[in-house]
């Protein structure tokens, strides 16, 4: 006779299998999609917010590299501008983003390495909200001014900002800005003062340049056009060596300015978690089309140079920037808009 055994008993039991079972589902459903995310990306539009209006450095590397890598894709790469407080908003909407490929953010370098600097308090953590993708460009600063101005060279240039302190007034992208952190420089290393002018954008002061309402502008290579037609003077190089665009301007450095060197990184981030192998594929591929000609000749037009380097050597290219720049913010007490 077979013992019996109560429906009770066997209740327990049965709940628990059930509960470990759906317990199993339960991680398998959380670990398939990332699998798959990473095996099939990208499925989709790959949107690049860029955190500078349109016209600018930032914009205009973006869409160079846009139309390439949408092809090596195999999705549409869509660009759109959120400019704003120093590249924050654009940044703070990358990092908020879903971790999953389909939003990424083109920025200076400058937002990573300087904006933790600039502001007393961020609505994100740069370093930890956000992971480097690729480099795209080492971008130069030119200084230029407007022709009327009477000086041919940096020499006179100086002494003019010498003998009219305070009358002579330069525009930037905006407070912190890789052209701004420029004239700091020139000003603490050649003892002068002019007026800051902040824009959104080095597009808009570009053309208050042209125009004649600003004196002279540390340019991050988008009016160098208008200085092979004459319509600005490019006076010197806020590099440390001199651009291959113009061999005979000098670099601040070699005409007394010791060690001047403003150079930043533009590239590429996605937010913190984006699967490994899809910020890998982004890397390659972003590396094969800066080796285009087409877009190094797009990238040197602007009197940047193509700057392909693994996420590892982007970031620490970002931390060695924030201790040149951070010194300098700290001394010359700037604060973010």
């Amino acid at each position: 006779m077979q013992p019996h055994h109560p429906r009770s008993s066997r209740a327990p039991r049965r709940r628990l299998l059930g509960a470990l079972a759906l317990a199993g589902a339960a991680s398998g459903l959380t670990l398939l999609p990332l699998a798959a995310a990473a095996e099939t990306w990208p499925a989709k539009p790959v949107k690049v917010i860029v955190n500078f209006p349109a016209g600018g450095a930032a914009d205009q590397i973006a869409r160079a590299v846009a139309q390439p890598l949408q092809a090596a894709l195999g999705q549409p790469v869509v660009i759109e501008n959120r400019g704003g407080a120093g590249g924050n908003i654009g940044g703070e909407a990358v990092a908020k983003s879903p971790a999953d490929g389909y939003t990424l953010l083109m920025s200076s370098g400058g937002m990573v390495s300087v904006n933790p600097h600039l502001y007393a308090k961020m609505p994100f953590d740069p370093a930890k909200d956000l992971v480097p993708v690729a480099a795209a460009a080492r971008v130069l600063v030119f200084l230029e001014v407007r022709p009327s101005l009477p000086v041919t060279n940096v020499q006179e240039f100086l002494a003019y900002l010498k003998a009219h302190p305070g009358k002579l007034s330069f525009g930037t992208p905006g407070n912190g800005s890789s052209p701004h952190l420029a004239a700091e420089m020139l000003k603490a290393q050649a003892n002068v003062f002019a007026v800051h002018v902040p824009y959104r954008g080095a597009a808009p002061a570009m053309q208050d340049l042209l125009g004649g309402q600003l004196d002279f502008m540390f340019d991050p290579g988008i009016g160098l056009q208008h200085v092979k037609a004459g319509k600005l003077k490019l006076l010197a190089v806020g590099s440390a060596k001199r651009s291959p665009l113009f061999p005979d301007v000098p670099t601040l450095d070699e005409v007394g300015l010791k060690g001047f060197d403003a150079d930043t990184w533009f590239g590429f981030y996605a937010p913190a978690g984006t699967p490994p192998d899809v910020v890998a594929r982004l890397n390659r591929e972003i590396n094969k089309v800066l080796a285009t000609p087409a877009v190094q000749e797009r990238i040197t037009a602007l009197g940047g140079v193509p700057a392909p380097m693994s996420p590892a050597d982007f970031n620490a290219r970002a931390s060695i920037d924030s201790v040149r720049f951070g010194a300098l913010i700290k001394a010359r007490n700037i604060r973010g808009d």
